[in-house]
């Protein structure tokens, strides 16, 4: 999936190389993030109905789903301010039409919903941050782990969601799952499709995918909590939870040589995989600034070169938003892995 124009021509978007985002988000645990992410989605009864609406949706293509929705997710990640609000653009558009009435409640549901967006754009970076602690580097430092729930709001506000609902640090996260709880449940079609993506059959993706979503599976139920893995019918005992986590820490180690990684990810999701190629060949920006979605707007626009400013999307542009300043590595001292 080569950008044109490039990835990352004009700026650093709106993380930038020394952020704790770049590292996370293209790391091979990534892909294990979004396994979970892709089954969590499903937990929220509207989001399920939408999921399950759609004639193309993801018992028609299911890799399908995850390489666009990871490579998505990585694009706002890595790409410049342009690509990223870019492809944004491109997913609202998307979204605008989708609509139906969820059948447990019989209210209607919006692709677009605020609610249903935040649980999505909530459970991504939380699941990439997960597996990336417990089959990656481990915990990020103090310092980078707040950078990076920051970051996770700046990138909310390339969607739907209201920016101030978003957690900004790992007891906000914990809190809106709390929240979350009792409005989640586990309807037929959800169940259905969680468990589809979570082991994939083999006439759905091919036996490539079929092998790697059914290896994954136990490390991916490992990263949940047990009320998750029982309202999900997923529960596995804890002895293969335990021989997952250093299996699976095995294959990751494998996975951070570029070109085993690259060779991989090529079968199970090419988009992304050419989109990290992408990302690790570009070279350095027009301009070398991290900038924010609401400045890039106003930019972009006085430019002709990117989607025209919105109002009510997002925050305001902080004043004197533009070049940000460089984000070191922060401290050594290390936080506790998530529970969640």
């Amino acid at each position: 999936m080569d950008h044109d124009p490039p990835l990352r021509e004009l700026d650093f978007g709106f993380f930038g190389p020394d952020s704790a985002t770049w590292r996370v988000w293209t790391h091979p645990t990534a892909l294990l993030g979004f396994q979970r992410a892709v089954v969590l989605e499903n937990f929220d009864p509207f989001l399920a109905a939408a999921v399950a609406d759609q004639a193309d949706g993801i018992f028609t293509d299911p890799r399908g789903l995850l390489d666009r929705t990871l490579g998505y997710f990585l694009t706002v990640a890595v790409g410049d301010s342009r690509t990223a609000l870019t492809v944004s653009e491109a997913l609202l558009g998307a979204h605008a039409s989708i609509t139906g009435v969820e059948p447990i409640t019989g209210r209607r549901y919006h692709a677009d919903n605020p609610d249903s967006q935040l649980w999505v754009h909530v459970t991504g970076w939380h699941s990439v941050l997960k597996c990336y602690e417990m089959y990656g580097p481990g915990p990020l430092s103090r310092s980078d782990e707040a950078q990076y729930w920051a970051d996770c709001a700046v990138a909310a506000e390339l969607q739907t969601c209201h920016v101030e609902d978003v957690p900004h640090n790992r007891a906000e996260a914990r809190a809106y799952f709390d929240a979350m709880r009792p409005r989640l449940c586990s309807s037929e079609r959800a169940h259905r499709a969680m468990h589809y993506l979570l082991r994939t059959p083999l006439g759905a993706a091919g036996p490539i995918f079929w092998g790697a979503s059914h290896l994954a599976a136990p490390a991916t139920v490992a990263t949940l909590p047990r009320w998750m893995r029982a309202v999900g019918g997923f529960d596995q005992p804890d002895v293969v939870s335990a021989a997952a986590r250093p299996a699976m820490r095995a294959v990751i180690a494998a996975l951070t040589v570029p070109q085993v990684a690259d060779n991989l990810l090529s079968l199970l999701a090419p988009d992304t995989a050419a989109l990290l190629r992408e990302h690790r060949s570009a070279g350095t920006p027009t301009t070398q600034e991290i900038t924010t979605p609401g400045a890039a707007r106003v930019a972009l626009a006085r430019r002709g070169v990117g989607p025209a400013p919105k109002q009510g999307v997002g925050p305001a542009p902080k004043q004197g938003a533009g070049a940000a300043p460089k984000r070191g590595s922060g401290p050594a001292s290390q936080s506790a892995p998530s529970s969640l």
